[in-house]
């Protein structure tokens, strides 16, 4: 018996030119390098919250473990959300793929932190493909209130 997916040729040719093939990271080009990090950044999907006392930025990285998800912050100020998946191996030998839709693929996002965030004490958590990154900010400063005698 045959087994047939049917898949849209148009749409596989259409990824194939945007470079969104197996290969296309063999390409050392800057113009292949530019797409693959355009296409990570529109593909991750991040919510960011403000809370009296900090930002909470929530990022979907589905397929991701914790140590296959990197939260850095560059030039001091510029959070970097970053992710990538592996193809996996073939680890039953009888096995043999039909169909590969789940392709390695690079999770990115960057955000300018405002100017009131403490970028020292930054934490990250990752449950169920779901990365929760909390930036706390420096508390407002308490108004300074000087007593005048009136005479």
């Amino acid at each position: 018996m045959e087994f047939l997916l049917s898949r849209d040729p148009f749409l596989h040719a259409l990824q194939h030119l945007a470079g969104d093939d197996e290969h296309s990271h063999e390409d050392p080009s800057p113009a292949k390098a530019y797409l693959r990090e355009r296409n990570a950044m529109a593909s991750t999907a991040v919510d960011v919250k403000e809370y009296p006392s900090s930002y909470v930025y929530v990022a979907d990285m589905p397929g991701l473990k914790s140590s296959d998800i990197k939260v850095t912050v560059e030039s001091g100020n510029v959070l970097v959300l970053s992710g990538k998946r592996k193809r996996e191996e073939n680890a039953d030998a009888e096995a043999k793929y039909l169909s590969i839709e789940r392709k390695a693929t690079k999770f990115m996002r960057k955000f300018a932190l405002p100017g009131n965030a403490v970028s020292d004490q930054i934490s990250a958590a990752c449950q169920d493909g779901v990365l929760t990154v909390t930036v706390p900010k420096v508390a407002p400063p308490t108004p300074k209130i000087i007593n005048i005698e009136v005479k």
